[in-house]
C-alpha cells in the first residue's frame, strides 16, 4: 500500500537566510500515528506548515494520498485537518457555526450528522449554540479540534495539542486520536511531553536543526538505543569509589547507598556477571538489586545532544 504521506527532499530557507528544513525524506502510512519529537526551533512546525500549504518550501515535494500539495493544491489540502498550537477563530460566533463553516471552506455539503457526533465526541454538544468568546481554554482547544475534524480529513496533524490543557482533556484527546486511527485517520503529531509519544506512537521521528536525525518504529527504537541501569541497593553506604571497582562506569547515588551501571543489554558482554563477582571479593553487600529501561525521554535527550 503506498503511503498516505510522502515528502522528499524538502527544504526550507527563510529570507533570513535561516534554514529550517534540511533535506527532509520521511514517508507516513496510512492509519498509522507518528510522533515528530524535537527541540524549540528543531523545525517541526516548519515541516507541518509546508505539508498543509500554508508556507512554501523552498525545494522538495509533498504527497498526500497520491496529490502533489502545490500542483494538486486542493486535492492534497482536503485530506488534511490541522490543530495548530494557536487559537485563531471568530470569538463572537458560535460553536456550532464554527464547525459547519468550516467544513463548508473545504467543499463539502452540509452533514449535521457528521457535525453532531464530532461535537459530541469533544464534549461541545451541550456548547453548540455558545458564542466561543464564553468557553474556557481547554474549550477553545476542543473547538479547534472539531474543526479540524469537520471535513473528515484522512491526515490529522496535531501541533502541540496538549500543552497548556487540562488532565481531563488530555484524556480524552488521547481517547478520540485512539478512536480515529482504528477508523483510519493517519495522526501525526508534535508533543514536549514525551510520555504521551511513548504510550500512542506506532513509530517516533526526532528532527534536530532542520534535520531527521532518526526515523525509527518506537518499540526497535527503544530497543536499539535505549540503555538499561543496574541499581545496587547497598547494605552499608561507600564514602569513596573503591579503587577495585575503577574497571566499571558506576556512580554513586544517594550518599553512597546505591551504586548505578549504566549498560548497552545488546551488547554480548554487559560487564554485570563480572561486577557482582568483584563486589562480593571486595566484601560489598547489596540488599536489592534493580533494572530499568531508558525512557523515551532519555533517548530523545542522548539524540538531540549528541
Amino acid at each position: 500500500m503506498p503511503p498516505i504521506l510522502s515528502i522528499s527532499r524538502l527544504t526550507k530557507t527563510y529570507a533570513s537566510g535561516l534554514q529550517a528544513l534540511k533535506g527532509v525524506d520521511l514517508e507516513i502510512a496510512k492509519g498509522e500515528i507518528f510522533a515528530l519529537l524535537g527541540p524549540n526551533g528543531a523545525g517541526k512546525t516548519t515541516l507541518i506548515n509546508i505539508v498543509c500549504g500554508i508556507v512554501n518550501a523552498t525545494s522538495g515535494t509533498v504527497l498526500v494520498d497520491g496529490h502533489d500539495n502545490r500542483s494538486d493544491y486542493r486535492a492534497a489540502r482536503a485530506k488534511i485537518g490541522l490543530v495548530p498550537q494557536e487559537l485563531h477563530t471568530d470569538m463572537f460566533e458560535t460553536v456550532g457555526a464554527t464547525v459547519r463553516f468550516s467544513r463548508g471552506l473545504f467543499g463539502c455539503a452540509a452533514n449535521p450528522a457528521h457535525v453532531e457526533k464530532v461535537l459530541r465526541e469533544l464534549s461541545l454538544w451541550d456548547k453548540r449554540d455558545g458564542k466561543i468568546m464564553t468557553l474556557s481554554g481547554g474549550m477553545k482547544r476542543r473547538v479547534l479540534i472539531a474543526k479540524a475534524l469537520s471535513h473528515e480529513p484522512q491526515v490529522l496533524f496535531l501541533d502541540e495539542p496538549t500543552a497548556g490543557v487540562d488532565v481531563e482533556l488530555r484524556r480524552d484527546m488521547w481517547a478520540l486520536v485512539r478512536r480515529l486511527r482504528e477508523s483510519g485517520v493517519t495522526i501525526i503529531l508534535t508533543t514536549h511531553y514525551i510520555e504521551e509519544a511513548e504510550e500512542m506512537a506506532d513509530r517516533i521521528g526526532v528532527i534536530h536543526k532542520g534535520e531527521l536525525v532518526v526515523v525509527e518504529d518506537k518499540r526497535a527504537l527503544m530497543k536499539k538505543l535505549g540503555k538499561k541501569r543496574l541499581l545496587l541497593h547497598l547494605a552499608a553506604p561507600l564514602a569513596v569509589m573503591p579503587d577495585g571497582l575503577r574497571d566499571w562506569p558506576l556512580e554513586r547515588l544517594d550518599g553512597g547507598s546505591t551504586l548505578q551501571l549504566t549498560f548497552d543489554s545488546q551488547q554480548e558482554r554487559t560487564g554485570v556477571p563480572a561486577l557482582l563477582r568483584r563486589l562480593g571479593e571486595l566484601g560489598i553487600e547489596f540488599r536489592d538489586l534493580e533494572t530499568r529501561q531508558s525512557s523515551l525521554e532519555d533517548i530523545f535527550v542522548s539524540l538531540v545532544h549528541s
